[in-house]
């Protein structure tokens, strides 16, 4: 499909509308209608002031600001040139406009009957478009492993191409040997080539002398641990794009998270525990007494008499943590005043033993 010229570099425009006029041979209407093909007001005003005098304007009479008005009303159809006579003769715009009304139809028809080709001739493409494989964004969907080998190549392999930052949340006991050998071969390389890393574990995991040494170690390279004696959810968030987070409640299988709004939301809750947690100093010559739950802790101290803030410091905790602790306590006993739960708590140990 082609376009024809508009009006010469003499004609003018005026009112937002072209100037210009079309050629006998067609309006050169294509996929993006032209303007219509109409005079401008200047143009108007000198083909009224020519039929004034009569409808004929003597060619050696048009002054030179006068030329391009005449070129306009020429190139429309509206004045024609009469050369043996010397003179311009004014054209019945109703002939004009018959004739630009047929081009203008005859230009619509074409673009009628090319729309109804053009699915026919893009057929080709469309079923190459339609053979074509998809890359499919898998960002969404949850990967699982079941196998402890593969489990253990999947976080060789992550711990290799971590970058920034490893977020890790173990809660419960200490982690078996095997599983703090794994994690300081993988965390060296990639603390001493500039990583961040921080970890939370529940107070029991202190007791532990190789989680205790784990940790000493770790901390030498610049990781960063606390301890949360509230329940939190086991996790590990790689540059906070990937997240690796248990499939059972028994971890015998893993998931791999990768969609974006997901890993956000679990950084969200990992930067909400960590927020609560208290750092607590570690030592493998002295652990804690007893690799008991925190808030057995809490209560046996209660019961011996100590006061909130002497649990909270021997424990390593804020009093606000063991201020929480209270009160599920006082629940589970039904205890009215905190001399009232070391009370019941000394007689329930009484009675066990």
């Amino acid at each position: 499909m082609t376009e024809t010229s508009g009006t010469g570099s003499s004609g003018p425009e005026s009112n937002g509308q072209s100037g210009s006029g079309q050629s006998g041979s067609g309006t050169g209407i294509g996929p993006e209608t032209s303007p219509l093909p109409l005079p401008g007001e200047a143009a108007r005003a000198f083909y009224l002031a020519v039929l004034g005098e009569g409808g004929r304007l003597r060619m050696a009479e048009v002054g030179e600001s006068e030329q391009p008005l005449v070129a306009e009303l020429l190139e429309l159809g509206l004045l024609a040139a009469e050369p043996a006579d010397g003179a311009y003769t004014a054209v019945n715009p109703r002939a004009v406009g018959g004739r630009l009304s047929e081009e203008l139809r005859s230009a619509g028809t074409r673009l009628l009957v090319q729309a109804q080709e053009m699915p026919a001739l893009l057929e080709d493409l469309s079923r190459a478009y339609d053979l074509t494989p998809r890359k499919v964004d898998r960002s969404g969907e949850v990967r699982h492993l079941h196998d402890q080998a593969e489990i253990r190549r999947w976080l060789d392999q992550r711990f290799d191409d971590a970058e920034e930052e490893i977020l890790s949340a173990q809660p419960g006991n200490a982690l078996p040997t095997y599983i703090l050998a794994d994690s300081a071969r993988r965390t060296r390389p990639f603390l001493e080539r500039g990583g961040a890393g921080r970890c939370l574990f529940e107070p029991a995991a202190r007791s532990d002398g190789p989680t205790a040494a784990y940790v000493l170690e770790s901390t030498e390279l610049g990781a960063r641990f606390r301890v949360l004696g509230e329940s939190f959810k086991r996790m590990t968030i790689f540059d906070r794009r990937t997240a690796l987070i248990p499939a059972t409640a028994q971890y015998t299988s893993t998931a791999i998270v990768e969609d974006p709004a997901v890993v956000s939301f679990l950084v969200g809750m990992f930067e909400r525990d960590w927020s609560r947690a208290e750092p607590v100093p570690w030592s493998t010559t002295t652990p804690d007494p007893a690799a008991l739950p925190v808030h057995v802790q809490v209560g046996r101290m209660l019961s011996q008499g100590l006061t909130q803030r002497t649990v909270a410091t021997r424990l390593g905790l804020s009093e606000r943590t063991v201020a929480g602790h209270i009160s599920r306590l006082r629940e589970l006993y039904d205890a009215a005043t905190l001399f009232q739960l070391g009370w019941l708590m000394r007689a329930a140990a009484g009675e066990r033993r």
